[in-house]
């Protein structure tokens, strides 16, 4: 950042570009990407902040979502919060609830900002909308899940990429036969492909209102669901040596599994498309499929997951005006192709992605594969039960429920009684939820 001095006469024309950098309008923008993902994100400051000589962003990064989240509340209650945050899906409720934003829609239109709403994906859109459709928070790092895949494992037992979750059961039995003394499957709970992908892409419900969006009296129901048996099959993969457990506390995650070429299979999100092509054994190749569905079930849109971009309150006319010019500017399409191509994320808006697809842009390595991920989120227009979940504590909902699968698998209790116990826990969180604001509505 610059350091301004007092300007003496004589030194005007010599300092007058740090004159001018200390002039710019400041704005703080505090985000939870890491790594080499933090880092091209760090990137579109510079490349916005290099592109005008008006605003400056001010861009902090922070070790993950839920950290950059419950440091913005707190330096919110200090008065010094952000302008803009980067919130990942599972903080979408608790921030429309909190009421202490400013909505992304409205904000461009305030300063007279031409954005066109309707060309974003509606899997992605009705994630971060109200009621009405008014969008409230500008998506961004969006992503879906897919399963990754050996096509030398594949090719060599003789079999298809599954589609079906009782495909995928033989393949891992054909897997083990050809090769018993490789992992067939790397398998970490992760709640976001386990349950909540599972859930909209077979069409049934994670709990009423329809997955909340119709009221903040709802409850948790995918203890009712053929959501058990799912997780029943995944125990019951692991208990057979089908699938082996890698996480991190272990030594390594399902991921790196895959990618030093242990495990045939692995289920992330796309956005870890680019980071294995950057890093994985010279013996490996793979590509990406969508999820499979349950047998004899059409299939349905999976949900977006990433983050999003919330303009918080609070601020001065100048502040919001720089954050207004910054989404501007990265929702051009120079800078969404930079933005995708260097990431594993996803374009956003339909026109974004036709212009990237024409361009031949996922017609060859490294990009090649990340289209799964759009027709995976295109699958179906989004309907009451695959537009996402709007669920307050949802961060904690998520813990409970990884706490209680983690005993199953470790024959602690059922699948069934984990699902059990973790809906009642989450219900009682919701419960609390929704006392937090009685007389209140989801906008």
């Amino acid at each position: 950042m610059t350091k301004t001095y007092p300007a003496l006469a004589a030194l005007a024309l010599a300092f007058c570009a740090t004159t001018a950098s200390a002039d710019k309008i400041k704005f703080d923008y505090w985000y939870g990407l890491s790594g080499d993902l933090g880092a091209v994100l760090a990137k579109t400051c510079d490349r916005f902040n290099a592109a005008q000589d008006k605003y400056e962003a001010v861009c902090t990064g922070y070790d993950g979502y839920e950290l950059v989240v419950q440091s913005a509340i707190a330096a919110f209650r200090a008065g010094k919060a952000p302008a803009l945050l980067q919130s990942f899906d599972a903080g979408t409720a608790d921030l429309m609830m909190s009421g202490q934003f400013y909505a992304v829609t409205q904000m461009m239109k305030d300063y007279k900002i031409d954005i066109d709403w309707a060309d974003y994906f509606p899997g992605i859109a009705n994630y971060y909308s109200s009621s009405k459709g008014e969008m409230f928070s500008m998506p961004f790092n969006s992503s879906t899940a897919v399963m990754y895949y050996n096509t030398d494992d594949l090719a060599a037992a003789g079999v298809s990429v599954p589609t079906n979750w009782d495909e995928f059961g033989e393949t891992l039995k054909a897997l083990k036969a050809k090769n018993p003394a490789k992992c067939a499957y790397g398998y970490e709970p992760q709640v976001w492909v386990d349950l909540e992908q599972y859930s909209s892409i077979n069409n049934v419900p994670m709990a009423t209102n329809n997955n909340g969006y119709d009221g903040l009296d709802t409850k948790l129901v995918y203890n009712t669901t053929s959501a058990v048996k799912h997780m029943e099959d995944i125990k019951g993969w692991l208990d057979a040596g089908l699938a082996e457990m890698k996480v991190s506390a272990g030594g390594m995650n399902s991921q790196e599994a895959f990618s030093q070429n242990l495990c045939s299979f692995f289920f992330g999100s796309i956005a870890n498309h680019s980071s294995l092509n950057i890093k994985h054994a010279d013996n490996l190749h793979w590509d990406v499929a969508m999820i499979p569905t349950e047998k004899g079930v059409e299939r349905h849109n999976s949900v977006v997951g990433g983050a999003s971009l919330w303009v918080l309150a609070g601020k001065s006319e100048e502040e919001y005006r720089g954050v207004a010019e910054y989404l501007k500017f990265i929702a051009t399409p120079a800078e969404i192709k930079f933005w995708v191509s260097n990431t594993g994320y996803i374009p956003v808006t339909k026109t974004a992605y036709d212009q990237l697809n024409t361009e031949g842009f996922y017609a060859a390595a490294p990009y090649k594969g990340r289209e799964v991920a759009i027709a995976s989120l295109t699958a179906t227009v989004p309907g009451p039960l695959n537009r996402g979940f709007r669920l307050g504590s949802m961060i904690q909902l998520r813990a409970e429920w990884l706490s209680d699968v983690q005993a199953a698998l470790a024959g602690q209790m059922t699948v069934q009684a984990a699902y059990d116990q973790s809906v009642e826990r989450g219900n009682a969180l919701l419960e609390k939820f929704a006392k937090t604001y009685a007389g209140k509505t989801l906008p």
